[in-house]
């Protein structure tokens, strides 16, 4: 197992210390165990450093010419993919995730170290600024840092942080529309770049039908709309599937859940005041929809008590309990909008039963999750006040973080009223969707139906906890929410 690097000085070693965190988590996603995953970055590690050092030597002997280059996470990053297909080349793959496996040997792999003109939009546009301000995107967008911090770190005025920034946005947008124009595409393709670039200017502008639908079949184009767009939270994405690839919206993930343990809930960035106001109403909904819903189980208590007076009968108190003991599930429903500003879908009550068995069949469709070297960051700030009653003791948020044309982002967060030991949520879809990739808990998947359970590190969750996981999926056609949530075989209701 190589050595690390040497630090030159104080200022490299406090940038080896970050760049290492960034290095572990993405080298562990690649991996199929804590060992492999150390040795993969450390190997990684090296190789990225020496390539850094290299070329940054030749920057000072080419007198000041700058060469193509990505700031030092991404490029060590990259470092980390490199080092995974060495294994697979040299048949050390079977340490390697096989999802990855399965990636680096397509031609998806290929696109990241084929011809310049062939990669992605994200990756060439970030290479081509400077590295400054390609860092200083890096920092906020993808390890989601806060903006003060970044600036500072710079060496950049915190009081022009906001207008920084987004200054560099336009600039990493305006490389990307030039390396769009520089690929080489066919006539089809060629005919919508001007209306991509007019369309993705504006965060008002509506996308044409005909537009949609070339974007839902082109991959090319579909990234260049995503690096293009700078409204409505997609550049993150972007930026981490256009340079990392493989694993690069769960490494994106991890590094916002790892930020806000360091740093707290939420992003300390004064960057999104849009932001702020739509977490702020989503409090207010949350607040509002809690108190709905301990009123509606105060009132269904109340009515059981009433019916269980001296003098009704059983076949009274059966009338009775049962549309009082529905009514708590159906108020929080329809109370406020939904409590995060991403796409929240709530399981319809109307849908298929569930499959009964939690646990699928050993089906070859299992796929083991590995434990995330960064604290645990996965509290959620839904209250669940619904958990008296036996066939409702949890309650849980599925909420749609990103999706594209062929795959989704989506994490679920489950509130418990018991304390847990050990614990299992499954749930159905209901237009055939795929689980791909999952973290904080380990994957099978038996037809509609799909099953989660606890990691080694999280498997304890005490009464009126909460447990969190993420998950990247296919779809096709149509992806309604999920349905018919139970934890450890209990059904639970939709926040």
């Amino acid at each position: 197992m190589p050595d690390l690097p040497t630090p030159k000085d104080a200022a490299e070693a406090a940038l080896f210390s970050e760049c290492w965190d960034a290095v572990l988590s993405y080298a562990d996603l690649c991996t199929s165990g804590s060992t492999a995953a150390n040795q993969l970055a450390r190997e990684a590690f090296a190789l990225g450093i020496r390539e850094a050092r290299a070329a940054e030597d030749g920057t000072a002997r080419g007198a000041g010419r700058r060469s193509s280059r990505l700031p030092r996470i991404p490029l060590l990053l990259t470092a980390v993919r490199a080092t995974a297909a060495a294994w697979e080349a040299q048949g050390q793959g079977h340490k390697l995730d096989p999802d990855l496996r399965l990636w680096l040997n397509s031609g998806k792999a290929a696109r990241y170290v084929g011809p310049p003109l062939s990669r992605p939009i994200a990756l060439r546009g970030l290479r081509d600024m400077q590295e400054p301000d390609a860092a200083l995107l890096w920092l906020a967008e993808v390890e989601a840092l806060p903006l003060h911090s970044v600036v500072r770190r710079q060496g950049l005025d915190p009081a022009a942080a906001v207008e920084e920034l987004n200054e560099v946005r336009g600039l990493f947008r305006d490389r990307c529309h030039r390396n769009h124009l520089d690929t080489p595409m066919d006539a089809e393709c060629r005919s919508y770049v001007r209306l991509l670039d007019a369309v993705t200017r504006s965060p008002a502008a509506d996308t044409p039908p005909d537009l949609s639908r070339h974007l839902a079949t082109c991959v090319e184009c579909a990234e260049a709309a995503a690096c293009l767009r700078l409204h409505g939270g997609g550049l993150p994405a972007a930026l981490a599937q256009g340079v990392i690839g493989w694993g690069g919206l769960a490494y994106l993930e991890r590094r916002r859940r790892a930020a806000e343990v360091r740093l707290g809930p939420g992003r300390p960035d004064t960057s999104d005041p849009e932001g702020a106001a739509q977490r702020a109403a989503a409090n207010k909904a949350r607040v509002r929809r809690n108190a709905l819903l301990t009123a509606a189980v105060l009132v269904s208590g109340l009515a059981l008590a009433v019916s269980m007076m001296p003098g009704d009968s059983g076949g009274d108190v059966t009338a009775k309990s049962g549309p009082t003991d529905s009514s708590p599930v159906a108020g929080p429903g329809s109370a406020g909008p939904p409590a995060s500003p991403a796409t929240s879908a709530t399981p319809s009550s109307s849908g298929p039963a569930p499959s009964g068995e939690d646990t699928p069949s050993a089906d070859g469709s299992a796929h083991a999750s590995k434990p995330d070297p960064e604290p645990q960051g996965t509290s959620s700030s839904t209250a669940g006040a619904g958990g008296s009653e036996s066939e409702a003791a949890c309650e849980v948020r599925y909420d749609l973080v990103n999706q594209w044309p062929d795959g989704f982002q989506a994490t679920v967060t489950v509130t418990t009223a018991d304390a847990l030991d050990s614990w299992r949520v499954a749930w159905s879809f209901r237009d055939g969707q795929r689980v791909d990739q999952m973290w904080d808990a380990s994957l099978a998947q038996n037809g509609s139906r799909v099953t989660a359970t606890a990691a080694d590190y999280n498997r304890t969750v005490s009464a009126n906890g909460t447990l969190t996981f993420g998950f990247l999926a296919s779809w096709h056609n149509k992806n309604t929410a999920p349905y018919a949530f139970t934890l450890n075989g209990k059904t639970c209701t939709a926040s």
